[in-house]
């Protein structure tokens, strides 16, 4: 696996791809029946809209991003909307994977489950206060 690499070749998107949907298999089952139906797609790095609209100036400083409509502004008179996806951005991930040195699947989940917060409406603030919490 990518982890046990030391030179060489860094993971693909395919790679990073694998270690999030594995991620997400392994997410509880409570919580797995709202997350169905969110894709995963793995970029390169964030495009330059992407980037504007957030007001981040460097495309290194975004592993993830949640697009879609979370799940605490849904209604059931809701018309069609366009499918949730979790973008994971593969230039960053692996910049902070050898900045931090931690293992890469477990970098890719915790970007996963930030991502997936979003997807139940947690703003960055409280996903940061409840990490903090967790150390």
């Amino acid at each position: 696996m990518a982890e046990e690499r030391a030179f060489g070749t860094p993971p693909s998107a395919d790679e990073i791809a694998d270690l999030a949907e594995r991620a997400l298999a392994a997410i509880p089952a409570a919580l797995a029946d709202h997350v169905r139906g969110v894709g995963i797609s793995v970029e390169e790095v964030a495009d330059d809209e992407t980037l504007d609209e957030l007001g981040i100036e460097s495309a290194w400083e975004l592993t993830g991003l949640y697009h879609g409509t979370p799940l605490t502004e849904r209604s059931l008179g809701d018309v069609a909307r366009e499918p949730d996806l979790i973008f994971l951005y593969r230039q960053a991930i692996l910049l902070e994977w050898i900045e931090s040195g931690e293992e890469l699947s477990h970098l890719v989940r915790n970007v996963l489950v930030h991502e997936i917060a979003h997807h139940f409406g947690f703003s960055d603030a409280e996903i940061e206060a409840l990490e903090r919490d967790g150390e």
